[in-house]
C-alpha cells in the first residue's frame, strides 16, 4: 500500500510538473538519486530540476531528464540519498561565533578541568582583574556538581571569579566582595532571585540564582571590530551548511545580531536563510517591553525575505533544568547536584501571569510570533495559559504560539497546545547530554513527559527541532551541539550518555517523524512551509546531499551520518571535496 501511495505521489509531481513546464530549461539537474522529498506523502523520487533558486520539477528520472537544455548542469549522484535543507529552530549564532575570539577555551569534563582552567587564567591575568566561565553546566560535569566558593578562592584567590551559567553563577569571594553581596545582602530590583546561605552558618554559599546581574564583573578581553565578528558569524554559518543547515531560527537576536544578518544579506553573503525571533526583556517596565516589541514591529527586516525575516519576539519566563532554576510544578527536592537546601524550592519565574498575558497579545497583534523561554513545567503551564486567555479574545492558532524548551511537560499541556495549535521549539540534545543527571535527580517518574515527542506527534503538535547553540565553532564541541544528525538519533533512540538505560523509549519515533522535526515542521514553525522544508515544486532549492542514507541505516550510524554536499536556493555552499 506504501509503495503504491508513493508512486501515485510521483506520478502526481510529474503531472503537476509538466502542467506547469519551464518556460526556459532547468540550470541543474541532479538525477539517479533517492530524493526524500518530505511532502505530504513523504514520497521517494529519483530525479529533480532547478530553475533560479527554486524546484521546477520532481520526479522519475527519464521524465525530468528531458527538461534539459544544452546549458543544463546535469549531476549523477549514483543513488546518494537527497533530502530537504535542514532547519535548527534555536541558535544564538552571531554571540556563538565569537566564543573563543578573544583565547581559545578548553572543554570541561569535571569540576577540576573548571578548577585548571581558572588556575591558568590567574597566571596569565594581573591581580584583580576578573575571571569569567561561562555557560559550562553541571549536569554536564561527571562531578554533577558547582564548584564551590571555596575551591575558586583556593586556585585564584587574588581574581575575582564568576562561573556563569547565566542568569545562575557562583562567585569566589573576592568576586562577592568586589560586587557588594554579603549575608545581609537583599534583592530590592523587584526581580526575581536568590542568594543562596549555607542553611548551618548563614554564610554566602556564592551560589547566585537569577542574580549574577549584581556581580560588578568586567571583562578583560579584547573586543572585535564589526569586520570580525561579521567575519566569524560567516565561519559559523559555512560550519552549519557542512552539516546540512539551510535555514536557521536565531532565538533573541539583539540590534547588533539582527544588523549583522542584515549586513551579510545585503553583501550576498549569507549562507543560511535565518529567522528572528527579537529579544524582549521581560522584566522591564511594561512601558519598556512595548517599545521594544513595537520596535520589533516596526523594523524593515519585518517584512517577509526568505533570506532574513524579523518575525517573532523572544522573553524569558524561567530559569534552566541545567543551572536548577527551571519553574516547576513540584518542588525540585534538596539537591547535592545543585545545591538546593530548600525542600520546596520550585526554581524561578520571572514575569507575573498579567504582564505574561499582556506582553504576549502585544506582540501577536502585531504580526509577530511570541515565544518564552520555559524550561519547568510550571513555566510551560503558565505560558499556555496566558495563549488560553488571549485565545478568548482572538484566534491565536494562526499566530502560531510558540513555546521555547517546554522540556517538562504533562499530557494536559499537550492537549491544550493541541486545541490552540502551540509550537514547540525543542532541543534533543538535552536528553541525550542531560539525561543522566535529570533521571538522578528526579527518577523515572517525573521525566515521563521529558520532551516527549511521540506524544507530541500523536497528538499533532507541530514540533521543531533545534540546538540552543550558544559558544564555539564546531558541531560536536560546540555548547549544544549543534548537529541534526545527533539530534534525530537522540529521538530514536532516547539513550543518555554516561548510561545504557533509555530515558522513556516509549517517546521514541520513527526516521521519518526524525526528519520532519528538522524540515517542514521548523518551515512551520517560521511560518514557510509553503516556500521550504521539503522538495516540492515550487519551493527554494535548499537540499542536501548525504553520504549514508538516513531511512536505511543502522540506527546508531545516524548520529554519524556525513554531508556530501549542501545547496541554498541551488546554489552549492559546501562540499566535503573542497
Amino acid at each position: 500500500m506504501r509503495g503504491t501511495l508513493q508512486t501515485l505521489a510521483m506520478l502526481c509531481s510529474i503531472v503537476a510538473q509538466s502542467t506547469c513546464a519551464p518556460a526556459q530549461p532547468p540550470d541543474l539537474i541532479v538525477h539517479h538519486s533517492k530524493i526524500v522529498t518530505v511532502d505530504g506523502n513523504f514520497s521517494i523520487a529519483e530525479a529533480m530540476a532547478v530553475r533560479g533558486d527554486r524546484i521546477v520539477a520532481v520526479g522519475k528520472h527519464e521524465d525530468v531528464a528531458k527538461l534539459a537544455g544544452p546549458e543544463t548542469k546535469r549531476i549523477d549522484l549514483q543513488g546518494r540519498t537527497v533530502i530537504p535543507g535542514l532547519c535548527d529552530s534555536h541558535v544564538h549564532a552571531t554571540g556563538a561565533s565569537l566564543y573563543e575570539y578573544d583565547h581559545p577555551i578548553p572543554e570541561m569534563d569535571t569540576v577540576a578541568d573548571v578548577l585548571k582552567y581558572v588556575a591558568a587564567r590567574a597566571e596569565l591575568l594581573n591581580d584583580g582583574e576578573w575571571i569569567v566561565v561561562r555557560q559550562v553546566f553541571i549536569t554536564r560535569l561527571r562531578d554533577q556538581r558547582y564548584p564551590t566558593r571555596k575551591e575558586l578562592d583556593a586556585v585564584a584567590p587574588k581574581n575575582p571569579v564568576m562561573f556563569s551559567t547565566n542568569p545562575d553563577c557562583v562567585c569566589n569571594s573576592l568576586a562577592l566582595e568586589l560586587s557588594g553581596i554579603t549575608k545581609d545582602f537583599q534583592i530590592t530590583d523587584g526581580k526575581a532571585g536568590q542568594i543562596e546561605k549555607d542553611p548551618v552558618t548563614g554564610e554566602l554559599t556564592g551560589v547566585l540564582r537569577n542574580a549574577s546581574r549584581f556581580v560588578k564583573a568586567k571583562s578583560n578581553e579584547k573586543v572585535a571590530s564589526l569586520d570580525d565578528r561579521l567575519l566569524r558569524s560567516k565561519r559559523l554559518l559555512r560550519d552549519y551548511n557542512s552539516v546540512g543547515l539551510t535555514s536557521i531560527a536565531d532565538r533573541a537576536a539583539n540590534d547588533d545580531a539582527v544588523a549583522a544578518y542584515w549586513l551579510l544579506k545585503d553583501r550576498g553573503e549569507l549562507s543560511c536563510r535565518v529567522f528572528l525571533s527579537y529579544g524582549i526583556n521581560g522584566s522591564g517596565s511594561r512601558k519598556e517591553i512595548e517599545s521594544g516589541i513595537q520596535r520589533a514591529a516596526d523594523h524593515r527586516l519585518h517584512k517577509y525575505d526568505n533570506r532574513v525575516w524579523l518575525r517573532g519576539v523572544k522573553v524569558f519566563l524561567d530559569g534552566g533544568m541545567l543551572t536548577g532554576s527551571a519553574y516547576l510544578q513540584k518542588p525540585w527536592g534538596k539537591s547535592e547536584i545543585y545545591s538546593i537546601t530548600d525542600p520546596e524550592y520550585r526554581g524561578l519565574r520571572f514575569i507575573p501571569q498579567d504582564e505574561l498575558v499582556h506582553m504576549a497579545r502585544y506582540a501577536l497583534q502585531r504580526d509577530l510570533q511570541f515565544t518564552a523561554h520555559s524550561v519547568g513545567d510550571g513555566a510551560v503551564d503558565a505560558l499556555i495559559q496566558a495563549y488560553t486567555e488571549i485565545n478568548k479574545e482572538f484566534l491565536v492558532r494562526p499566530c502560531r504560539p510558540c513555546i521555547t524548551h517546554c522540556n517538562f511537560m504533562s499530557l494536559e499541556a499537550i492537549q491544550q497546545m493541541q486545541q490552540l495549535g502551540i509550537v514547540a521549539d525543542m532541543q534533543p540534545a538535552w536528553l541525550w547530554l542531560d539525561g543522566t543527571t535529570l533521571r538522578k535527580q528526579f527518577g523515572d517518574d517525573r521525566l515521563t513527559y521529558f520532551q516527549p515527542y511521540r506524544s507530541l506527534f500523536e497528538h499533532n503538535v507541530v514540533v521543531g527541532g533545534g540546538s540552543d547553540h550558544m559558544q564555539r565553532i564546531g558541531s560536536f564541541r560546540s555548547v549544544n551541539p549543534y548537529n541534526p544528525f545527533l539530534g534525530m538519533w537522540i529521538t530514536l533512540a532516547r539513550q543518555p550518555r554516561r548510561t545504557d538505560q533509555p530515558l522513556h523509549a516509549e517517546q521514541t519515533i520513527s526516521r521519518e517523524q526524525a526528519l520532519r522535526l528538522y524540515t517542514i515542521n521548523n518551515a512551520f514553525l517560521t511560518f514557510e512551509e509553503k516556500e521550504k522544508g521539503s522538495l516540492e515544486v515550487g519551493k527554494l532549492a535548499d537540499f542536501v546531499v548525504l553520504k549514508t542514507d538516513l531511512l536505511t541505516c543502522p540506527l546508531d550510524e545516524i548520529k554519524d551520518i556525513a554531508v556530501d554536499e549542501t545547496y541554498v536556493g541551488g546554489q552549492r555552499v559546501y562540499s566535503s571535496t573542497n
